[in-house]
């Protein structure tokens, strides 16, 4: 294979999805995909199905990828607990690196992809806006030990890293733990067909923070980037779409959109709520001629519960990719009007 091969890790989520379409609408690109269920290859994307966590098995699926010239990783093994995170993805990381560094001799960048948690942001209020050259937090922390690990592995090596820090990040994809976008979207078509307006779930303070979010196919862009450009060498960023709302605001213009009326925030569990909705999923999809999708693939309310507790400001600041020379941004009330539109023309939701 000619021109620069993209190893994308974590193919089937929301982010590693749209990198690859990203990076196919490019041109120039040889993408490889890996996910534990693997994909349909086509045209320049092929898929390859691995267990991340056997390393073994990730040494022989990768053993022949001698063209990759960069890394994309964007896997996540969700876990009960913060301390149970670190493990799983830090050996999947490890794993990968291990086995395409010996194979592939022209491999020039591994991005990798974190988030607000680096800063705390799922601990409590953090200093914000949140600043890339911030101190550490009290472990246990998988990114920063991801982080380490490609830090202490490129002192040796020829190859450069970039670390992408996006705030909640918003696209079309099923069966991703952290997708919100299909969250609101469920949440808001089961209180139509039910009849009902559409409250805010989340905690009170919630309702008047100051939150912001990454569009899926803005962080694809901003990730290639800094992978290919010498800006991106060894540096983190923080990527957003660029403008700050609260969801007091935002709330009324997401009703609008699925034609409902707002009524004040009704703090409530999504998980325990939401567990006994499967038959009104179930009669949706024929009712509406829907795509038919597992109940449990559609949507993962307990992200949702964990973004609407955030009662208080999570923002961080992303002049240091502009300075460097990213300068992209996305609108995010429009944002959730295309994605929302999306998932109606692929007959996700009615």
């Amino acid at each position: 294979m000619n021109g620069r091969t993209a190893l994308v890790v974590g193919a089937r989520g929301v982010i590693g999805g749209n990198l690859i379409a990203h990076l196919d609408s490019l041109g120039g690109w040889n993408i490889v995909g890996l996910s534990r269920r693997g994909g349909e290859d086509r045209g320049s994307v092929r898929h390859i199905a691995v267990d991340l966590l056997d390393r073994e098995e990730t040494a022989e699926r990768l053993g022949g990828l001698a063209g990759v010239t960069h890394v994309f990783y964007a896997a996540y093994q969700d876990r009960a607990t913060w301390a149970e995170l670190v493990a799983p993805n830090l050996a999947m990381l490890t794993n990968v690196v291990d086995a395409i560094e010996p194979v592939a001799p022209n491999l020039e960048h591994i991005s990798l992809m974190q988030g607000y948690k680096v800063y705390g942001a799922h601990l409590g209020p953090f200093a914000t806006p949140a600043k890339e050259s911030d101190p550490p937090h009290m472990p246990p922390e998988f990114n920063v030990d991801q982080q380490q690990f490609l830090e202490r592995r490129q002192a040796s090596a020829s190859w450069t890293w970039s670390a992408m820090r996006p705030s909640v990040v918003a696209g079309v994809g099923l069966g991703n733990p952290m997708n919100l976008a299909m969250v609101i979207a469920l949440y808001a078509s089961m209180s139509k067909e039910l009849g009902i307006p559409l409250r805010f779930p989340g905690k009170p303070g919630a309702y008047g923070s100051l939150i912001e979010m990454t569009d899926a196919d803005l962080l694809a862009r901003a990730t290639v980037w800094a992978a290919t450009t010498e800006a991106g060498r060894n540096e983190a960023y923080n990527i957003t779409n660029g403008d700050l709302f609260r969801w007091s605001s935002m709330w009324p213009a997401i009703a609008a959109f699925f034609d409902l009326e707002v009524a004040p925030p009704l703090e409530m569990n999504l998980s325990d709520v939401m567990a006994d909705k499967e038959g009104l999923w179930n009669a949706m999809v024929e009712r509406h001629g829907l795509l038919p999708t597992p109940y449990a693939d559609v949507s993962s309310w307990a992200f949702g519960d964990f973004v609407f507790a955030w009662d208080y400001d999570v923002i961080a600041d992303t002049s240091k990719s502009r300075r460097a020379g990213f300068h992209e941004y996305v609108e995010t009330e429009g944002m959730f009007t295309r994605i929302f539109q999306d998932l109606r023309d692929r007959r996700l939701i009615p």
